[in-house]
C-alpha cells in the first residue's frame, strides 16, 4: 500500500473553516454506541444543511484553519466538547473543507467567523455508523437476463 506523505497547506492560517459537531454511532461487541465526532463541514454541504437538509450536526462553528487544526473548540458549549472527538483525517479533510471556502466565499456569510449555529435540522433517524461494516450474501446479486453472455 502506498502511503501519502502529508503535504505542508498552502492556506493561511487564518482561513475560514466551519467546524461541525455530528452525532454518529459506533459498532461494539453486537451494542452500537453513541459518540460526539468534530468534523470539517465543506462549504456545499454548510449551504444544504442551512436550506433545511437533515443533519447528523447538532452545531456548526464558523473559525479560522488555525484554531481548528489546535483543536481550539472554544466556541461549542462546554458540556458538548468534553466528549467529543475529532474524525478521523481530521487534519486532511479540515484542509479539504478551507479550500472550499476559498472557491466559495460567499458560503461565509451563511455563518460568519466566530458564530456558533444550532439552529439547525439536527436528526439522527439515518444513523452515521463510523465502523460498520457489510455483509455481501447471494441475495444481493443482480438478476440477469437469460441472453445476457450470449450473441443474438
Amino acid at each position: 500500500m502506498v502511503q501519502a506523505i502529508p503535504q505542508p497547506s498552502s492556506l493561511p492560517a487564518d482561513s475560514y473553516v466551519a467546524l461541525g459537531l455530528a452525532t454518529c454511532y459506533r459498532q461494539q461487541e453486537g451494542e452500537t454506541e453513541e459518540i460526539q465526532v468534530f468534523e470539517p463541514v465543506p462549504s456545499a454541504y454548510l449551504e444544504a444543511v442551512f436550506k433545511g437538509v437533515a443533519t447528523s450536526y447538532s452545531a456548526i462553528y464558523g473559525t479560522s484553519l488555525g484554531q481548528a487544526l489546535a483543536l481550539d473548540v472554544s466556541g461549542f458549549p462546554a458540556d458538548k466538547v468534553a466528549v467529543a472527538q475529532p474524525c478521523l483525517d481530521f487534519e486532511e479533510r479540515l484542509l479539504a473543507a478551507a479550500r472550499t471556502y476559498q472557491t466559495r466565499p460567499q458560503a461565509i456569510d451563511l455563518l460568519p467567523l466566530g458564530t456558533l449555529r444550532d439552529d439547525i435540522n439536527f436528526s439522527v433517524e439515518k444513523k452515521r455508523v463510523l465502523n460498520g461494516q457489510r455483509k455481501v450474501s447471494l441475495a444481493d446479486n443482480v438478476k440477469q437476463h437469460k441472453y445476457t453472455h450470449e450473441v443474438l
